[in-house]
């Protein structure tokens, strides 16, 4: 049996705040969170949920991941757009051309998304969360790919995607040139075993497909903290129950 995908967790200097943004752009509801944070639950097939932890560091540079989120018609991308703006995005330049359909944002803590175009073929079978846009190189989309169990949907000229077979976001990594990595990202998965499975044995699984642990590997208040072969972090938590 292969990991599931938990939770995205977003590193945040204010975790309400930033969880409240987001509830707001996407039409999530939050929830009680074991650990000290602030939970989004997801009302469609998202699959997983969004996890807001504290940090007191700031963010330096571009995330490593980022959204994109989805839109049926161009009033529909102007609606997304102005209520993120009202929410207390801002409009950023990445480089991207004027001819690009895409509109690129900021959150309130400077975590990039996108709000596609209505004719964005690419995303047009997802939902409102459309893909997880990741820079990131051939390799590490076959790990993932693995990891979680997720087809490929998508491998051409070194780029890749997945998607889990119950829908969802496309997860996707566009090849090189892949930035080089000056810290620890902002945005992590969080994977967990499937009931009654072993955190060792699939921590284990994991290093044999690219993985490795940070520091001693053993697990530690039940989660064991890894990176893949791109060296970004995440964690495995213990089996979910039930």
């Amino acid at each position: 049996m292969t990991s599931q995908l938990v939770a995205l967790c977003f590193d945040a200097n204010d975790p309400l705040r930033l969880a409240r943004f987001w509830a707001g752009v996407l039409g999530w509801e939050t929830a009680d969170d074991p650990h000290e944070g602030v939970t989004l639950l997801p009302n469609d097939d998202t699959g997983f949920r969004l996890r807001y932890l504290p940090t007191r560091e700031k963010k330096t540079g571009p995330n490593q991941m980022h959204f994109d989120l989805t839109s049926d018609s161009d009033e529909e991308q102007q609606r997304t757009v102005a209520r993120a703006l009202e929410l207390g995005a801002r409009h950023i330049d990445v480089g991207q051309r004027p001819e690009e359909g895409h509109v690129v944002l900021a959150d309130p803590e400077g975590n990039e998304f996108c709000v596609t175009e209505a004719s964005n073929t690419f995303l047009a079978d997802c939902g409102f969360v459309g893909a997880l846009a990741s820079d990131g190189t051939q390799e590490v989309g076959y790990f993932w790919s693995k990891a979680l169990g997720w087809p490929l949907v998508w491998d051409q000229d070194q780029e890749t995607a997945i998607r889990s077979p119950h829908g969802g976001p496309k997860i996707t990594w566009g090849g090189p040139p892949v930035s080089p990595k000056t810290g620890r990202n902002r945005l992590h998965f969080d994977l967990a075993p499937p009931a009654h499975g072993d955190l060792r044995a699939e921590a284990d699984r994991l290093v044999s497909l690219g993985a490795a642990r940070i520091g001693t590997g053993e697990p530690e208040a039940g989660r064991v903290a890894m990176t893949d072969p791109d060296g970004n972090e995440f964690c495995l938590l213990a089996p979910l129950r039930g």
